[in-house]
């Protein structure tokens, strides 16, 4: 018999649409002789099914449908939703109070990753991959400019402590741009990262657990035609991503084996994608951030990875669903 999965797509954050596009992706590629797959739209408050211009809302006290006067349970969800509350822990924190499994990492988990500040202290912990010098502090105990440079030096890159796809993320080379960058970045979040840059190459490498078998994809190298992978790079096409990256053979292993121990070491599950920066003068590996619902699209990043180990994405998702039942 069939199990039922909900696919959770949109969200209430600026990446809502990235996810919509990664959810067509794998609304046509979960095994449909398995799985019934109802695609659920989270919107604020309303979580809804739509079919034929007709939406019918989930009942959140247990997780169900009516659908023309028939209940649908869930057996599983798959979780394609980039940022709140999909990658922050919140949707997976209510799905465990509800006992329902899903293919990806635990509400805990969750939370540690998507909190910049946070991930970074732990996986400095980990003592597995060196992580750039940073400081951070909220929106209402500020740091003067002076103060920030005298801890740092330029170039920086400013960011929101929580939130994807680069939104609310700068990268400055003079004093002057430094207010406004922090400026940016409070609009996304009461709190904000600063840290120095390290020149380099950026490489990302996808990981999944699947039998008890931590498993590496080929690494990616991206190369943004811009200054650095922002939003517009990573959805309008203005950078090159090249799968697998043309490096060493001592690299790509690097990348891999430090991907996989962070993996581990923060207790990932599902699919994720660990990036980093090579820095070509140190030769020295930098941890960047660890994206445990990386985007799905034909053109996205893991996708490419997939492929070039010889599998679809109807493979990978399988062996995702697989994991939870």
């Amino acid at each position: 018999m069939k199990k039922n999965i909900a696919l959770m797509a949109g969200g209430n954050s600026g990446e809502a649409v990235v996810s919509l596009r990664s959810a067509i992706e794998v609304e046509k590629n979960i095994d449909s002789s398995l799985y019934n797959v109802y695609k659920i739209i989270v919107q604020g408050r309303d979580w809804f099914y739509e079919k034929e211009d007709k939406k019918f809302f989930i009942d959140k006290n247990d997780f169900s449908l009516s659908i023309d006067n028939r209940k649908i349970c869930f057996d599983g969800v798959f979780i394609i939703i980039h940022g709140t509350p999909g990658e922050n822990g919140l949707l997976q924190g209510y799905l465990e109070m509800m006992n329902i499994p899903f293919a990806s990492c635990s509400s805990l988990v969750s939370a540690i990753t998507f909190d910049k500040v946070v991930c970074n202290a732990v996986v400095r912990e980990l003592n597995v991959v060196s992580v750039a010098k940073n400081i951070s502090f909220y929106k209402n105990n500020p740091m003067s400019v002076e103060e920030i440079l005298s801890k740092l030096s330029l170039p920086l890159f400013v960011k929101p402590s929580e939130g994807g796809s680069s939104i609310g993320m700068s990268k400055i080379k003079k004093k002057e741009e430094l207010k406004k960058a922090i400026e940016t970045a409070f609009e996304v979040h009461d709190r904000i990262i600063i840290e120095e840059f390290i020149k380099g190459r950026e490489l990302t490498c996808g990981v999944i657990e699947t039998k008890g078998e931590v498993v590496a994809f080929p690494i990616t190298e991206i190369i943004p035609k811009k200054e650095f992978f922002d939003y517009e790079a990573k959805y309008n096409g203005s950078t090159a991503e090249i799968t697998p990256a043309d490096v060493s053979d001592a690299i790509r292993d690097d990348v891999q084996n430090k991907a996989k121990k962070i993996y581990k070491g923060l207790n990932c599950k599902g699919v994720c994608r660990a990036d980093f920066i090579y820095d070509t003068d140190k030769k020295e590996l930098f941890f960047l951030e660890i994206n445990i619902i990386p985007g799905q699209s034909e053109q996205s990043i893991v996708p490419q990875q997939v492929r070039k180990m010889g599998l679809t994405t109807k493979d990978l998702y399988s062996k995702m669903l697989e994991e939870i039942f």
